[in-house]
């Protein structure tokens, strides 16, 4: 069987493509890894239209990736934050790798703009593939597409 022979919208990458399949969606997954919590703070950062930034969260928090929290301060009316679910801070590699990808090939004429560090030793982060057993894979390695138990074939 090769590829063209399974249903596609079974793949795991098309179903996450269903929930960050689109530039804001990834943005806002953005500025809550990187504390933009409130929605007039994440409106304001990302320019973004209210009915779009709206259907972007409520789509993160019903597909689990993110919570709706109320936030209280003193002499204020409650407002609500948005917080990363496990499921959503799941997605730091996936971040990492399309900033490690922007930054080899769609960094402006004075380099990236930002730089992930560990903060124990200061060292710069990056996405970094290994198989079960340790082998490091790049961009070189042959990998194969082996189909297992949630795989379907297409229906003719």
């Amino acid at each position: 069987m090769t590829w063209s022979d399974y249903d596609s919208t079974s793949c795991s990458i098309a179903r996450t493509a269903q929930v960050l399949g689109d530039r804001w969606a990834v943005l806002v997954v953005r500025d809550l890894f990187n504390g933009v919590r409130r929605f007039d703070a994440l409106q304001a950062h990302l320019g973004i239209a209210r009915d779009v930034l709206t259907k972007r969260l409520a789509l993160l928090v019903d597909e689990g990736l993110a919570v709706r929290r109320p936030v209280a301060v003193p002499g204020e009316r409650t407002r609500h934050e948005y917080v990363l679910t496990p499921a959503g801070r799941d997605l730091r590699v996936v971040m990492i790798a399309l900033m490690d990808w922007g930054d080899r090939h769609r960094a402006g004429q004075d380099g990236p703009p930002m730089q992930i560090r560990h903060r124990d030793c200061g060292a710069p982060v990056h996405a970094h593939l290994v198989c079960d057993e340790g082998h490091e894979i790049v961009p070189a390695t042959r990998t194969e597409l082996v189909p297992l138990d949630g795989a379907r074939l297409r229906s003719a």
